[in-house]
């Protein structure tokens, strides 16, 4: 199959709001008028109340109730709020998955945004909004492959489980592409930025393209400390197999290694918004 197949089947594809869209669009455009963007999420009422259900969350322990985009947007700034938005859009783009434990792959999702986010404010290459945001959707071709074709979707598991092939080449036997290849296309389909899109494609092997992205290269440092804390591996495995060469065109700070031990720990707060 081609990926124009996915594509193709419109019913089947992520319903994320019109207003993430425009403020992923708008991540890299200093002109963007946020104030408009906040009124638009206060008048999506599913959105809207995601958000500052969070907002209100013990994590943020703010020290009284937020009840309008107006006021998360003074308490915690746009920037922030922009990140919550986005996560609480996409959180809510598809339920009862076949295949798929959703809860489970948007807290895995949320995890990887929030270090890339980490990875990001250690370097002047990119920009820490713009890597959580491609964190948060690094894995959107596979929800994809679940949504539209659930039966290759399994089928690319059972593969995994009983062979010794990583997901990628199982993908490439069941349906011809990876699942970053897919997202990447579905990204291009909105009209995200295109940076997005090559990130999510690239961020496996970033190292191996001859576009050398950065943005890829935190994606890629994200998704190795998430494998860690997942393997419940101790820190100094975790420096051991640190992948320095990819740090390096991250344009991440060398002494960064010194401090994994706090990207271990680091906590979304957004898996309420699964709930």
């Amino acid at each position: 199959m081609e990926i124009k197949d996915l594509l193709g089947q419109t019913s089947k594809l992520p319903n994320v709001p019109e207003v993430v869209r425009y403020l992923i669009q708008a991540l890299n455009n200093p002109d963007a008028d946020y104030s408009d963007i906040a009124k638009k999420v206060s008048e999506d009422q599913t959105l809207s109340l995601k958000t500052l259900r969070l907002v209100n969350s013990a994590y943020f322990g703010l020290s009284r109730k937020i009840s309008s985009i107006d006021e998360a947007t003074i308490m915690l700034g746009m920037s922030r709020l922009k990140i919550l938005v986005i996560a609480s859009g996409f959180s809510n783009s598809a339920v009862n998955v076949e295949g798929l434990d959703i809860k489970k792959f948007w807290s895995e999702s949320f995890r990887v945004a929030t270090l890339a986010r980490w990875f990001a404010s250690k370097s002047d290459d990119v920009d820490p909004d713009v890597a959580f945001t491609a964190g948060l959707i690094h894995n959107i071709g596979r929800l994809l492959l679940h949504l539209a074709v659930p039966k290759r979707a399994k089928a690319i598991q059972t593969l995994i489980e009983d062979s010794y092939l990583s997901r990628s080449e199982a993908e490439i036997d069941r349906v011809g592409f990876t699942s970053q290849e897919a997202g990447k296309a579905l990204l291009d389909m909105w009209s995200f930025p295109a940076e997005l899109g090559e990130a999510v494609k690239q961020h496996k092997k970033p190292l191996s393209h001859d576009d050398l992205l950065p943005l890829s290269a935190i994606l890629h440092l994200a998704c190795y400390i998430n494998a860690c804390i997942r393997e419940a591996r101790n820190e100094e495995s975790v420096k051991e197999s640190y992948p320095t060469a990819v740090a390096t065109l991250a344009g991440v700070a060398p002494g960064t290694i010194d401090q994994l031990g706090e990207a271990l720990t680091l906590r979304s707060g957004l898996d309420g918004l699964t709930e």
